[in-house]
């Protein structure tokens, strides 16, 4: 009876000891892992007054959003596309959009002129964007369920949430 009390102790003092030990801690896992930001300089010029940029590592289900830069005075100020502006005392409008595929994302002017060559220079030429590809999600959070998100407008709140690095941004053409 010894010998099975014995066996039972260690046995039990076995499976404590096992069941407690843990490795060191990994590294925090992050959502962003294939999140991140590249910049366009656009020069928009005719037949179709579009950019277009080639991502790389890009995934099918990935998103897009693209900024315009708007003002550089102060830390610059990005917004988010589609942006309408109005010319010809309200009466003619252009827009920058965007579309994009797994392998490409094309900006482009559009608007209600029939001649885009017609906009202010200003507007075509020179314009520097934004590209961020953030990981395709469901919009839910596996481990709380709750629902995910996020305010798309404000740039720095997306640079923020999906953890990108911004401070050094590549230039894609």
């Amino acid at each position: 009876m010894k010998k099975i009390l014995t066996l039972f102790a260690v046995a039990v003092v076995g499976l404590i000891t096992f069941s407690s030990c843990e490795g060191p801690e990994g590294p925090p896992g992050s959502d962003s892992a294939l999140s991140y930001v590249y910049e366009v300089d656009a020069n928009f010029v005719g037949p179709n007054y579009s950019v277009t940029s080639t991502p790389s590592g890009m995934l099918s289900g990935d998103n897009i959003l693209v900024y315009e830069l708007v003002s550089t005075s102060g830390p610059d100020s990005w917004a988010l596309l589609p942006q309408v502006y109005y010319f010809n005392n309200g009466l003619e409008t252009a827009q920058y959009n965007y579309t994009f595929s797994k392998n490409r994302v094309t900006i482009f002017i559009t608007g209600s002129l029939n001649d885009y060559s017609q906009l202010p220079s200003s507007f075509r030429l020179g314009k520097v964007f934004r590209v961020v590809i953030i990981p395709g999600d469901d919009g839910i959070n596996a481990k709380t369920g709750k629902k995910v998100t996020t305010d798309n407008l404000d740039y720095n709140t997306v640079i923020k949430k999906y953890s990108i690095d911004d401070s050094n941004v590549k230039k894609l053409n």
